[in-house]
Formats: C-alpha cells, structure tokens, sequence
C-alpha cells in the first residue's frame, strides 16, 4: 500500500478564526503540497491568493495548495480526490486539511476516518486543530456542547482574539486545560501561526510521538486527581470531564483489549477520546489513542519516555 496521506481537521465554534487562521496557513511553503477541503469556497477569503480556476468547485491558489469545496459528504469528496489525483485533473497532493463548520462535531469526522476501509487505506488522520474565541469562551463554554466537544478532542488549540480588550485570557486557558489538559495551548498573532506548529500531531508522526506522550504524561501528573468525582464542580461544563487511571503492573494486552472493545461497545458515545501508555511487558510501552468507539491501531514506543513505566489512562 502506497504512503497515506496525513488529514489535519480544522475545527471551532462560529467566529473563532477558523477562515483567518486558514488563509494565513495558505500563504505556508509548507503547505504548497496540501488540498483544502471546506464547506463554502465563498467564506474564505482567498480572492487575492487565486491562481486559476479548475473547475466550478476547485481552484489552485498561488502556493500551490488546491482548494475545494464540500458540495457532498466528506467520504465522497476524499474518494474523489484520489481518483482526479490519479487522472491528472488535480496536481498530486500529501496533505489534506479539512475546515469544518463552526457548529460541527469532530469526533464523527474522525470515526468515518478510521473506520471507512477505503479512506483508511489512503488517508491518516493527523491532527485536531481547535481555534477558540478568547473573547467569547466563557459564554460559549457554558451554553454550546459543541464547543466542549470542539476542545476535548483536540490535539493543537489556538486562541484568537486575545489581543482584544476585555479578554481575560488567565480565565480562558483555565477554561481550555479544564476540558482538555493535554492538547498544546498557542495564541495566534492576529490570526496567523506556522504551518509547523500544527501538522503532523499525535501518535501518528513518528517523529513528535515521544513528544506528545511525555506531553500526555505532563499533563497527568499536573492534574493528578481523579475528576470523575467532581460532579458538582463540573456540572457547568456540560458534563465533560477528564478521567485518569493507573496500573503499577503489567496489563495482559490481550485482556486489556477485550475490556477496552466492552467498554466502548457499551458507552462509546460518551467516551469522547482515550489517550494512553501501556505497559504489556515489552521493552516500550503500548500507545493507545482513539475516539468514541473506534481506537487507531496500537503502536509501540521503542523506549518508556520517563522512569516511570506504569501503564497511564
């Protein structure tokens, strides 16, 4: 099977920047190669960056990228990329960045990418990048589930706005690591953030994934205490909240495995994302990550990232 090509999912609430945080990342050489997927070609304002149109839903932008517009379903269109690829019709591609709307939930995004055979056997599912509003967080917070899922689920958040008067920017990241302690907190600088700070995420880029782990682990051991008990504290997040466990001997990988499908067959729907490091005996340990039902396939670390080799949750 050929390389897959890696998906980065754009996502946040209705004006949190996504569109400005997406014609910045236009302008990246390090995107020349990328094809933009989003809902509505006339949101974004890339009027200025384009080169020539290709069809009625497709334009080449001056960098490069080929950005589309989703008229269908997303599985449609990323089957369809690959066969206009494969005709000449589009210039080749290794990337693919989807903008989601602002009231979308990610997390059946990410499953249809894991469990549709035929988008898995071509595409990998990269990264969540979160754009949350700073001035608007707080009220969003505690009325749009949306925007709790929008931030559980991501591995990169980007506050925007926060250069604006009345932003209480301390309350805002408090409000953020409360419902996602491990994703990476950046503020944009009027909209704008390196393409590098938010491709290649999670388990899945070999080269950062001892990385994010140590970040996963970081994070625990910040917030060590067990939230699942916090109800009343946590009533006004919309009933999100993280969960941590920890085993000091080995797991029986196999028994672990068949625990996890339960669990998830059962309650797949509230279980938002797991991320974790298992210790089953090898030299590595075990990296597990997934979403609601569905779990990336385990890979292993070549070596534990800290001295401590208990399995973490």
């Amino acid at each position: 099977m050929s390389e897959r090509i890696p998906l980065t999912l754009i996502t946040g609430f209705l004006g949190s920047g996504k569109t400005t945080l997406l014609g910045h990342l236009l302008r990246d050489p390090l995107l020349s190669d990328a094809v933009v997927l989003v809902n509505e070609l006339g949101e974004v304002p890339l009027d200025h960056h384009l080169l020539r149109q290709v069809d009625e839903k497709t334009v080449i932008l001056d960098s490069g990228c080929v950005c589309c517009t989703i008229r269908t379903d997303l599985v449609d269109e990323l089957r369809d990329l690959q066969v206009r690829q494969y005709r000449g019709e589009i210039p080749a591609f290794r990337r693919v960045i989807v903008e989601t709307t602002g009231l979308a939930d990610p997390v059946p995004v990410l499953a249809t990418l894991l469990q549709d055979p035929l988008l898995a056997a071509h595409y990998m599912a990269d990264g969540v990048v979160t754009t949350v509003d700073a001035i608007n967080a707080p009220l969003q917070a505690r009325r749009q589930p949306e925007w709790v899922k929008q931030v559980v689920v991501a591995d990169r958040i980007v506050l925007t706005k926060t250069d604006l008067a009345g932003v209480d920017q301390p309350l805002v990241e408090a409000l953020v690591r409360d419902r996602n302690p491990v994703a990476e907190l950046l503020v944009a600088d009027h909209g704008a953030i390196s393409a590098a700070a938010l491709i290649g995420l999670g388990i899945l880029a070999e080269d950062r994934r001892a990385e994010q782990v140590q970040a996963w682990l970081a994070a625990v051991e910040a917030d060590p205490h067990d939230h699942a008990h916090d109800h009343d504290e946590h009533d006004h997040h919309a009933g999100v909240h993280a969960f941590a466990l920890r085993f000091e001997e080995p797991l029986d990988w196999t028994m672990f495995g068949l625990w996890l499908a339960m669990l998830l067959q059962s309650h797949g729907e509230d279980i938002l994302r797991v991320k974790g490091l298992l210790d089953t005996g090898a030299k590595g340990p075990l990296v597990l990550h997934g979403v609601q039902h569905v779990i990336h396939p385990p890979t292993h670390l070549a070596a534990w990232p800290d001295d401590d080799h208990a399995s973490r949750i």
